[in-house]
């Protein structure tokens, strides 16, 4: 037994030298050592981008805050007149009354409670209920609207100063910048949703009336409609009027008109009552695609444009510092401007820039598409001798109906559906709507100073 103990100690001494013999001639040598080592700096122009990585980008509370008691829910009822589709059996032809809801978004922009909000939440609305925040109702006169651009102003008494959202500057906002749309969707109270500003001077299908609609991935949905679009510093910038759906719901993009633009028919409604639309007197040539800029396809005789020297072939790159790239952004400039203002512009001619200042001039002449006719303001000799406050003359006839009875160039109308006429703008716009109805009834004046009633 001695012996067997003896062999097996002497193998597993003869193991261990093996194994540390192999140690020390195979494998290096490894020597840890804890260290609390100090950073080398550098000096460099480089600047980090990133102040605090584990913050968000932005902190929205505060925009939030601002806006959100100052976004409204609009409730617009309209009586409208059915044909009752069964009368006709028992050899009737009865018609029947109904009410017809809609709702949207409107946003106050002064204490004594003006709201702005969109012209087709309240159009044919034969009453407009708002609601605040704090859920208190009022009812709502409509001061004005102006259908091309979809901006109306509504008016609220309330019992004290309202809380409102001042108006920014939309020439200021830049693509990428965040953005809050506010408003009452599926008519769920005042609603906040967060994103970037996707892009400036959007045209919506050949849309010729706003052409620079501000796009944002803001989601925005039915019932926002006239809500707002502010700034991560609580200002409007714009007034949330669309989006791209296949669906009727939101799927990524939304549009809305810039502040300028709104803030300006916001005025003229309270001055005029109706829109001033300023024009620089020019055609634009649109057949080439490739230049960045607007290329002057013609000159206006007697406009300021003419005398300011701009010449057909010039191409227009800004105006007033802004960049001018496409039409929709020289629409967007001059829709957010009043006739008898001035403008700087800049022109490239033949390679050289030259810079130009001209004074704005009223658009005077007015097209209802649907009804076919061109009309025109009057002036105040025309009204001083038809003794008459306002009106349109008509002066491109296409319609058959007023070419059977001889109605032409000359005529003047005076009152559409009982309604007086005070612009021509104003005149063509009701003719469309009305029109789409299919009820016209239209007072002129013939050139000799006659009246005359027609029923379409």
């Amino acid at each position: 037994m001695k012996k067997i103990f003896g062999i097996l100690g002497v193998a597993c001494i003869g193991g261990a030298m093996s194994l540390v013999g192999y140690k020390i001639l195979e494998e290096p040598k490894v020597v840890v050592q804890e260290t609390s080592p100090t950073a080398t700096t550098f000096r460099t122009s480089y600047t980090n981008p990133i102040i605090n990585s584990s913050s968000a980008p932005t902190d929205f509370t505060e925009a939030a805050e601002k806006t959100l008691n100052a976004v409204v829910h609009v409730k617009n009822t309209a009586i409208k007149t059915q044909q009752d589709p069964y009368s006709f059996l028992f050899g009737g032809n009865k018609t029947r009354q109904y009410e017809q809801v809609g709702t949207g978004s409107g946003v106050i922009i002064s204490p004594d409670g003006y709201i702005v909000t969109n012209n087709h939440v309240i159009d044919g609305a034969t009453e407009i209920e708002v609601t605040l925040n704090n859920r208190k109702k009022y009812i709502a006169n409509l001061i004005g609207k102006d259908k091309e651009r979809d901006i109306a102003l509504l008016k609220i008494q309330a019992e004290n100063e309202l809380p409102n959202i001042p108006f920014g500057n939309s020439n200021n906002v830049k693509v990428g910048e965040w953005v809050l749309a506010v408003g009452n969707p599926y008519n769920l109270t005042s609603t906040v949703t967060a994103g970037i500003v996707s892009a400036k001077g959007r045209d919506l299908e050949g849309n010729r009336s706003i052409d620079s609609f501000i796009q944002t991935d803001a989601a925005v949905n039915p019932g926002n409609s006239g809500g707002a679009l502010v700034n991560t510093r609580g200002e409007l910038i714009g007034i949330n009027t669309a989006i791209s759906s296949r669906t009727g719901s939101f799927i990524g993009y939304s549009f809305a008109v810039p502040s300028n633009i709104a803030k300006k028919i916001v005025d003229d409604l309270l001055e005029f009552g109706h829109v001033q639309e300023a024009i620089l007197g020019i055609q634009v040539d649109g057949q080439d695609s490739q230049i960045e800029g607007v290329k002057v396809g013609g000159v206006d005789k007697d406009s300021d444009a003419l005398k300011a020297g701009l010449e057909e072939g010039d191409i227009i790159t800004k105006i007033n510092d802004n960049k001018i790239t496409k039409f929709s952004d020289l629409k967007g400039q001059l829709t957010a401007k009043r006739p008898g203002e001035y403008v700087n512009i800049e022109v490239n001619r033949d390679g050289k820039l030259l810079h130009k200042k001209v004074k704005l001039s009223k658009r005077d002449v007015f097209d209802s598409r649907v009804f076919g006719v061109r009309l025109k303001d009057l002036t105040n000799k025309e009204k001083k001798k038809y003794k008459i406050n306002g009106g349109a003359k008509i002066v491109v006839n296409s319609n058959r109906a007023l070419l059977y009875y001889q109605v032409g160039e000359g005529y003047i109308i005076t009152k559409i559906n009982g309604k007086e006429v005070t612009s021509a703008s104003e005149a063509a716009s009701i003719l469309d709507s009305s029109n789409a109805d299919g009820r016209m009834y239209i007072e002129m004046l013939n050139p000799d100073g006659e009246i005359e009633r027609y029923r379409f």
